[in-house]
């Protein structure tokens, strides 16, 4: 799995996620666990994963629907 995006905005995630649904693409949303026991107070940030052979479609996915500010650099 490779992590695109890393964020507190809900939103944002939930946007992405039926992006990855919509091109059949398996994403992962991980860490909210971590966010419900610290309150959901939005300090720890949530990271959005997808299946390692397709992160270059998804991210392009990603990209093309203005998302491209969110995305994680490619090489962390």
């Amino acid at each position: 799995m490779h992590e695109l995006i890393r964020t507190n905005d809900a939103v944002l995630l939930s946007f992405a996620e039926s992006l990855m649904k919509d091109a059949g693409i398996h994403c992962l949303i991980a860490d909210q666990g971590m966010s419900i026991l610290e309150g959901s107070l939005g300090m720890l940030p949530r990271r959005f994963l997808v299946e390692g052979d397709r992160a270059d479609e998804a991210r392009r996915i990603l990209a093309d629907a203005g998302l491209a500010d969110e995305l994680r650099d490619e090489d962390r």
